[in-house]
């Protein structure tokens, strides 16, 4: 019922563990990996969130979207957060090897940015395009030259989820009866305000995919004498993107710099200078008690993060696109798609080929371009 027309699912068998993945009937097997697209979702999420961009992608190109462990139908193992998320992104080139393919244009959306850095540092990639990605320092806990604010991350990791969140994703819940149901979540977090769709649904099934299995979604945490009173832990998916076990900001000194397209929106509630997500923010809003401080803990700037890595990535010789789309949310491909689409086919080249189908009529906003 949540795979749209022309979007097949199937089963693959790697050295790590079982993958889904959504493909698109017809799509060449044997297409060359610069003809191929990868598709790498985001926390709470799944690959059916991609269903709307793979069936508007042209024909010709093969495109592959990637459950990773614990989400959608991949198998739910356990999720070593002290390896950051190298999990995911080590999940991901099993599933591209058992596919025969040794490299491919990488798109990867929140969590899913994160792990194709990562990809990018330790495999080879034609391109990278990273949509409202968590910061190359990690999710909270940061100044804004990366360093941590403390020595256990308080105020980071699985111990911040809302256990009436966790709750309600164990149980699938589809209403919008509370604000921590995944409906309620998904409107007020994912999209901005005025987002409407025929699909929401679907994307509700996709949030309610995710495991909350032991070492899964959320993850443990730890007492702190730290503000807000608990630190990180070492397991499940919260803690991959705390800043003692995530730092991507060496993707800066890969020698094969892959070019990157970063697109976000201007009103994206989770991954922002003031993230509505953040602890710290919280804190300084009032909606956490006891906040100690802009000099203890300030909140994480990391959409400034995210450009100043990639200020030094160019800088390093990469060639970076920042497309910043004015009144978006944290989720581009769905509030903008005809935007997003010409974005990620100008990335990647294919725009300028012979088969080029007709340019939307929406234009992009290019803040800054190389």
């Amino acid at each position: 019922m949540t795979l749209f027309d022309g979007i097949s699912a199937r089963l693959i068998d790697t050295d790590r563990l079982t993958v889904n993945i959504l493909e698109r009937e017809g799509d060449d097997p044997a297409a060359p990996a610069d003809s191929t697209v990868v598709l790498i979702h985001g926390n709470v999420s799944s690959s059916l969130f991609w269903q709307e961009l793979m069936q508007d992608l042209p024909s010709d190109l093969r495109v592959i979207a990637i459950d990773l462990r614990g989400f959608g139908d991949t198998e739910s193992l356990p999720v070593d957060a002290t390896r950051g998320v190298r999990d995911f992104s080590d999940d991901v080139h099993a599933t591209l090897r058992a596919l025969g393919l040794e490299t491919a244009h990488l798109v990867g959306w929140s969590m899913g940015g994160g792990v194709v850095m990562q990809y990018a540092i330790d495999h080879p990639a034609l391109s990278l395009t990273l949509q409202a990605p968590v910061s190359p320092y990690g999710f909270g806990g940061t100044r804004r030259d990366g360093s941590r604010l403390t020595d256990d991350d308080a105020g980071c990791g699985g111990g911040g989820a809302n256990p009436d969140f966790v709750q309600r994703l164990t149980d699938r819940d589809m209403t919008d009866a509370a604000p921590t149901s995944p409906r309620s979540v998904f409107r007020s977090g994912y999209v901005a305000p005025g987002y409407t769709t025929d699909h929401e649904d679907t994307w509700v099934a996709s949030m309610n995919t995710t495991s909350t299995a032991e070492g899964n979604y959320p993850g443990d945490g730890a007492a702190s004498p730290n503000w807000p009173g608990f630190a990180a832990g070492t397991i499940g998916v919260l803690n991959t993107m705390v800043p003692r076990y995530f730092d991507t900001s060496g993707i800066v000194d890969i020698a094969a710099k892959p070019p990157i397209l970063w697109v976000h929106g201007s009103a994206d509630a989770i991954v922002s200078d003031a993230s509505f997500f953040d602890l710290n923010n919280l804190g300084a809003l009032g909606v956490v008690p006891g906040w100690p401080g802009e000099e203890i803990a300030p909140a994480q700037p990391m959409v400034s993060q995210t450009r100043d890595v990639l200020e030094a990535y160019r800088t390093a010789g990469g060639d970076v696109i920042e497309v910043e789309l004015e009144g978006v949310g944290h989720s581009p491909h769905l509030e903008r798609p005809a935007q997003f689409r010409r974005a990620l086919l100008e990335r990647i080249g294919y725009i300028g080929r012979p088969a080029d189908p007709a340019p939307p009529t929406e234009a992009i906003i290019l803040s800054s371009s190389d």
